[in-house]
């Protein structure tokens, strides 16, 4: 791609202005144009962050020829409606996570995607970090044995800020134990090992009539098993640990909000002494999720590499959210 890169956003959250800091702070790519309902929000929010253009319509900013990339900070809900329309013309896309809140919709949406053949990303930034390509380097390095399990936790108290169309915990929090719980997975066995899995599940609804808070069971043909939990009425917590035939893998940082410093994994063998690696980096999450795209834009690319979810994992992930919720709430 010629010329500089022009960013359109559709959403002004909180989200909208993460995002807004790591394109200025990145510097490769420009805020050209901005989407909001509301006009005092929209034009408090372009003016802070120096958007050339601001549009009271959605589908007027996605029409606008001068924009390359659109981002998608809507809730979930509607996520697939704007994927849909994005693809259709012809703009590169970055879609917050979670991808959707069922199948049908985030089928609908990769298969624009599929069938205009644009970048797509789901914005899992976690993965696109080195903390996570480390995890994946660890795993398919063979020190830990065979994978034989995995725990995945994260908490934090956004239940007032929520959508409640966008479904609750396991698909504003949920994602992100069960993305690294397909990457680990996924390095260590294939994709193959989500071929025919078994999910038990509880959780208890929140005063919107969504699951703020639940656990998950996942067992897999080969014997593997891994325990997911997520809340989103109490505060901050996360854990994630990975067993193995031969010693364990322990995030010892918030994997899921990685920085440029920080960052630590400690591996236990069974037979030896610990050992805790830090994975120093450039920035945040964020930071190398605009770095990606902008590079993948530059060189005319339309995939990306794992350990950056790919559009097939991010069905996957939605599979493994949609049998969590279908078990937790049969």
């Amino acid at each position: 791609m010629a010329g500089e890169i022009k960013w359109g956003f559709l959403g002004t959250s909180f989200i909208s202005q993460v995002m807004a800091d790591a394109v200025i702070n990145e510097g490769g790519t420009v805020l050209y144009s901005v989407a909001g309902r509301s006009p005092e929000t929209l034009e408090d929010f372009a003016g802070k962050n120096g958007f050339q253009k601001t549009f009271d319509n959605f589908d007027a900013l996605i029409k606008d020829p001068q924009v390359d990339v659109i981002y998608i900070a809507l809730p979930n809900h509607i996520h697939h409606e704007y994927v849909c329309k994005a693809a259709a013309a012809g703009k590169a896309i970055l879609c917050e996570k979670s991808l959707s809140i069922d199948m049908e919709k985030t089928d609908l949406a990769l298969e624009a995607v599929d069938q205009n053949s644009v970048f797509f990303l789901e914005g899992l930034m976690y993965l696109v970090h080195p903390l996570a390509r480390r995890i994946q380097d660890i795993i398919q390095g063979g020190s830990l044995g065979d994978i034989k399990y995995v725990q995945g936790d994260y908490c934090a108290a956004i239940s007032e800020f929520v959508n409640p169309k966008s479904m609750g915990a396991l698909y504003n929090l949920g994602c992100y134990p069960v993305s690294l719980m397909h990457l680990v997975l996924q390095a260590a066995h294939g994709d193959s090992i989500f071929d025919g899995i078994s999910v038990q599940a509880a959780g208890r609804r929140g005063s919107d009539g969504n699951l703020c808070d639940s656990s998950a069971l996942f067992q897999f043909a080969n014997g593997v098993q891994a325990n997911m939990h997520t809340a989103e009425d109490y505060g901050l917590h996360s854990s994630f640990t990975v067993l193995g035939s031969a010693g364990s893998l322990e995030l010892v940082s918030n994997p899921w909000l990685p920085e440029a410093s920080g960052n630590q994994i400690r591996i236990r063998p069974y037979e030896g002494e610990s050992e805790l690696i830090d994975v120093p980096a450039d920035g945040d999450g964020f930071h190398y999720q605009v770095r990606l795209i902008r590079k993948a834009l530059e060189n005319n690319t339309k995939t990306v590499h794992r350990p950056a979810a790919q559009p097939g994992d991010s069905r996957a992930i939605m599979e493994l959210l949609t049998e969590w919720e279908r078990a937790a709430t049969a």
